[in-house]
């Protein structure tokens, strides 16, 4: 019995020194085992703060016919024709208490209204190859935006709107569209939306019309002028209520000097959120997606957008805030059994990590349901391993984001958050490997905890083995592919498969509960979050 406390001492002492940021090398194990390594959290101050409801989701207009490389990947999914009753699509929704739903998209600027002007018939999409993005104006009846409003209330969503952003313009010489926005039908709109008691989040202006556009561009300086122009509506629409919705822009891709002159002419506080899109992985067609997502130096290329619009707002002087307002990762619907799978958490993951320290506020993924990169298959509503993800983060990460190095193998990202209602910190660790299993201690940067013998006393004189083993406790959360495929559509967490049940509800996603001395061990190809409740965190006081 003597011998084995011993063990434990020794053991716990070892793990100790990991823990205050002491440095160690372990060889490496034979057959696929990587060295232990470390990483090292600085959890002194947090580097950078998300928003509480950090994960948001958007819906789109897209019609049935709506086909990419001659596959039709909406169906029934979209805000025009989705089924609101479906159990699954209420509840995973719900799960999240609340999830920002961002409504948009491609045909938002050429969608108008049904707010009874009989000179705009409202008519749905039709299409068209010779209309911007294949589809002639559509419409949103106002009995369709009642549904959806029930469906958001029942479901506790919080809602931003894309407003049309091209009415009344003209074409320009240097071939933008040019000429005031003709705001009349979306002041209209709101207006309504006010008198029906409808909680709106956020009214964003446009979609890609930045810098050089997709489909339509418009200059920056009209731009802003069309922003003070909703900030007017706005506070005109919501004069004498509480709280009033975010003024949002410009939903397009990142330009540093078009995106420069926006926050000049618009600063210090008439434009809430700033919002840029997403799509590095380049088209849906693309047959190297996964060969990019597994590509450390190829995720890494998205830090330098984050980095420059965090300059731009700091030097700014404004009160302006960075979201991702679309991110499907692969352009024209994504790609079946990839943006759809599970090897797509390791590029979701590593973005909702990487934005939040270059302080993007909330990140909306492509889509909640519809096209190939669902958080929700588009047929059957059934969660796709991405949304199982998405709820671990929302559930486990915290706001304060703190600086986490890993001195290992490039194969291994790590983030590192202060827990989500909890003590300590959360880790979230990607091994972008096949082949190396990777067992992992985490250590503290910068930290004295032995400030005073009773501090010392009181934070390690419970020694496993000794009395209360559960001080040191931690909370592993393991993702894998089903049968190993990494285009699996079904996730396992802790080697069981998640699925809702026969009533449409969510599982639980329970923890293993692992001794703390013990290494976080990351399996090839799979994602570990890890709630470590007793770290040293001034940062998450």
């Amino acid at each position: 019995m003597a011998a084995g406390l011993l063990l434990k001492l020794v053991g716990f002492c070892f793990w100790a020194v990991f823990w205050l940021g002491g440095a160690a090398t372990v060889s490496t194990n034979a057959g696929g085992e990587a060295a232990a390594a470390a990483v090292v959290v600085d959890a002194r101050s947090a580097i950078a703060v998300t928003d509480e409801d950090f994960v948001c989701a958007t819906l789109d207009w897209w019609p049935p016919d709506k086909c990419d490389y001659g596959t039709c990947s909406w169906g029934l999914a979209t805000l025009l024709n989705m089924d609101l009753s479906n159990k699954i699509l209420l509840n995973a929704v719900k799960a999240f208490s609340p999830l920002k739903l961002r409504l948009g998209g491609s045909l938002q600027d050429v969608l108008i209204y049904d707010t009874g002007d009989p000179r705009q018939p409202c008519t749905p999409f039709t299409k068209n190859s010779s209309a911007m993005f294949g589809f002639t104006q559509g419409c949103l009846p106002l009995h369709r935006w009642d549904e959806l409003n029930a469906f958001f209330q029942k479901s506790g969503a919080k809602i931003i709107f894309g407003l049309n952003a091209l009415n009344g313009r003209v074409p320009m010489s240097d071939g933008s569209l040019g000429g005031p926005w003709n705001y009349t039908n979306a002041a209209s709109f709101i207006r309504y939306t006010v008198s029906k008691g409808y909680d709106i989040h956020g009214w964003e202006l446009g979609n890609e019309l930045s810098g050089s556009g997709v489909g339509a561009r418009v200059d920056a300086d009209q731009y802003a002028q069309d922003v003070l122009a909703l900030k007017q509506i706005i506070d005109n629409s919501y004069q004498g209520h509480a709280s009033k919705p975010l003024v949002i822009a410009p939903g397009g891709f990142f330009d540093a000097a078009w995106f420069t002159e926006l926050i000049s002419r618009t600063k210090p506080n008439q434009m809430d959120v700033m919002t840029h899109h997403i799509y590095n992985l380049g088209p849906g067609v693309d047959t190297h997606l996964i060969d990019k997502i597994l590509d450390p130096s190829y995720l890494d290329g998205e830090a330098g957008t984050f980095s420059s619009l965090q300059g731009i707002l700091k030097s700014a002087g404004t009160s302006t805030v960075a979201w991702v307002g679309e991110a499907g990762g692969a352009y024209n619907s994504g790609h079946h059994l990839v943006t759809d799978a599970f090897v797509f958490s390791f590029w979701y993951l590593d973005q909702l990590g990487m934005s939040s320290k270059y302080d993007t506020k909330t990140y909306c993924r492509q889509t909640l349901i519809g096209g190939n990169y669902g958080l929700l298959n588009t047929t059957t509503f059934e969660p796709n391993p991405d949304y199982y993800s998405a709820l671990l983060w929302n559930r486990l990460m915290g706001t304060k984001v703190l600086s986490a190095t890993f001195n290992g193998t490039n194969k291994i990202r790590a983030y590192a958050h202060c827990a989500r209602d909890s003590r300590g910190i959360t880790l979230l660790l990607i091994n972008l490997s096949g082949n190396n299993t990777n067992h992992i201690y985490v250590t503290s940067e910068g930290v004295q905890p032995y400030s005073t013998k009773k501090e010392g006393r009181r934070r390690f004189g419970r020694i496993p083995g000794l009395g209360e083993e559960a001080q040191l406790i931690r909370e592993e959360y393991h993702l894998t592919p089903k049968d190993g495929s990494l285009q699996s559509q079904h996730v396992l967490l802790n080697g069981n498969v998640l699925a809702p049940d026969a009533n449409g509800e969510i599982p639980k996603l329970e923890p293993v509960q692992v001794e703390g001395t013990q290494p976080i061990t990351v399996a090839p190809y799979s994602i570990v979050f890890a709630h470590i409740p007793r770290f040293y965190a001034p940062a998450c006081r």
